[in-house]
C-alpha cells in the first residue's frame, strides 16, 4: 500500500494509508502509541489481516510523528485527538473497529466518545488514558516538574532513541481530556491486551478503565509474562485472533 498524505481542517500534514474494503463489516483503523507511529510492527500486522480478509484498514501518524509534518515537540493531546479524528473523517466510510496501542487506546477512547455513531467496536492494547498526568507526571522528580513548569519542556531518555522533550503544553493539555475518574460511555464490544510485565503502563492502570468503561461486553486479557510493546510473535497472534473476533461481533 502507498503511504498518501492529507491536510487536515487544522492545517496539518497527515500520512497515511488505507486499504479498501471487499466484504461487508466494518474497517479497522490503527491508532499508534506516543513516537511511535504506522510502521510497527503490530500496525503491519493488521494492516496484512485485513487486507487477507477483505476488511478496510487506515493507518495514520499523528503530527510530529513517522511521515507526518510538524514537529514533535509541538504536540499536544488535543492536537492529536484532531489528527484522529480528521483521519477517520477523512478517508474511511461506514463502521469502524478502533485498535489503538498505549497512547493509541486513549485516543481511541475519545475518538469513539466523539463519534459514537461510527465506532462500534475496541481493541485496545496496554493502553494509557491520562497517561500524562496519572503515569507521567508521577515519576518526574521534583526537579523535573520545576523545569516543566519553569522552562517549558524536560529531556526524558527513551529505551528506542535520543532523549525526546516532554513539554509544559503537553502535561497541561493533557489535563482537559481525562477520562478515568468518571464513567466513559461505550456500548459496543471491547477488548483489552496487557501485560502483567509493562513497565511503562502497569496492569492496573487496564483494570481501572475496564471499571470505568461502560460497555457490557468487555474482555480484559492480561498477558503474565508480557511486556509494554506486546510484540512477539505470540502477542501478536493473539492480536490477530482478538481482530478476528471483532469482525465476528461487529458484523452480527
Amino acid at each position: 500500500m502507498t503511504t498518501e498524505s492529507f491536510i487536515s481542517p487544522e492545517g496539518r500534514r497527515l500520512a497515511f494509508r488505507r486499504t479498501a474494503a471487499t466484504a461487508s463489516g466494518a474497517s479497522f483503523v490503527w491508532l499508534c502509541g506516543f513516537k511511535s507511529d504506522m510502521n510497527g510492527s503490530k500496525a503491519l500486522a493488521v494492516e496484512a489481516w485485513a487486507k487477507a480478509r477483505g476488511h478496510g484498514a487506515l493507518l495514520f501518524d499523528y503530527s510530529g510523528h513517522g511521515a507526518s509534518g510538524g514537529r514533535f515537540e509541538d504536540g499536544t493531546i488535543s492536537a492529536w485527538r484532531e489528527d484522529a479524528l480528521a483521519s477517520i473523517d477523512a478517508q474511511t466510510e461506514g463502521p469502524l473497529v478502533l485498535v489503538g496501542s498505549s497512547m493509541g487506546g486513549w485516543m481511541a477512547l475519545l475518538a469513539a466518545m466523539a463519534r459514537p455513531e461510527r465506532v462500534k467496536g475496541l481493541v485496545l492494547i496496554a493502553p494509557a488514558p491520562d497517561f500524562t498526568e496519572k503515569l507521567m507526571w508521577p515519576e518526574f522528580t521534583p526537579e523535573q516538574q520545576a523545569e516543566i513548569m519553569g522552562e517549558g519542556f524536560t529531556l526524558r531518555p527513551s529505551d528506542y532513541g535520543e532523549p525526546y522533550a516532554i513539554t509544559r503544553a503537553l502535561i497541561e493539555d493533557g489535563r482537559q481530556w481525562s477520562i478515568l475518574d468518571k464513567d466513559i460511555p461505550f456500548a459496543g464490544p471491547v477488548h483489552i491486551l496487557q501485560g502483567m510485565q509493562d513497565a511503562d503502563v502497569p496492569w492496573g492502570h487496564a483494570l481501572a478503565l475496564a471499571t470505568a468503561l461502560t460497555a457490557d461486553d468487555l474482555v480484559l486479557q492480561l498477558i503474565k509474562n508480557g511486556d509494554h510493546r506486546l510484540s512477539r510473535e505470540e502477542d501478536i497472534a493473539r492480536l490477530m485472533a482478538i481482530c478476528e473476533e471483532m469482525a465476528a461481533l461487529v458484523r452480527a
